[in-house]
């Protein structure tokens, strides 16, 4: 049977009566005793068994340690903290890898914001909650009336007008001519 209170010479030594400490209460792989007098070995692992962690460096910032499957990892993820980006054209903004705090905002650049009025907009479409009213501009056609020639000619609007609505092209030139001999046959004109 194991002592558990020495008393010598009516001096207590050794009183392990009252202990309260049980192997779970002590660190795994340390000794001591209990009330019984037994030598107890630790099995506390502070309630936190990491054999079944399975957290790598990358998922832990940098600079920072934790334990994982049993052992102590240094974290290499980059803290961006708070992070803001600005859209400027169809390109997608490309969020930054790490750890991000949710303070961070991505905004269409001001410049970009300011071409979103309802007058850029065409009628009735609706861009970022913005409802558009533009009808278009008006336009001033012109219609012309041309003369064929026997070489190639291009058919512009005038000055002022926006398109060419109709061209009328004049029947080809034909005439005939007495001579001499016969009959002279004229077709097309030459170009003034």
């Amino acid at each position: 049977m194991a002592k558990n209170k020495i008393i010598y010479g009516g001096e207590v030594l050794i009183d392990l009566t009252d202990a309260t400490g049980v192997a779970s209460d002590i660190l795994s792989g340390k000794t001591l005793y209990g009330k019984e007098g037994t030598k107890l070995t630790g099995t506390c692992t502070y309630d936190a068994d990491t054999s079944d962690a399975n957290a790598t460096a990358s998922e832990i910032l940098a600079t920072k340690t934790a334990y994982a499957n049993g052992n102590k990892v240094t974290g290499t993820m980059t803290n961006n903290g708070s992070v803001s980006g600005v859209i400027d054209d169809l390109t997608a903004y490309t969020i930054p890898s790490g750890y991000h705090d949710g303070g961070g905002t991505v905004a269409i650049d001001s410049t970009e914001t300011a071409k979103i009025i309802p007058g850029n907009i065409k009628d009735g479409v609706e861009i970022l909650g913005v409802t558009g009213t533009y009808t278009g501009e008006g336009v001033t056609a012109q219609a012309k009336t041309a003369t064929p020639y026997t070489t190639a000619q291009t058919i512009l609007p005038d000055s002022g007008y926006d398109y060419l609505s109709q061209v009328t092209v004049e029947a080809i030139a034909y005439s005939e001519t007495p001579n001499a001999y016969g009959t002279t046959v004229t077709i097309g004109q030459v170009a003034p």
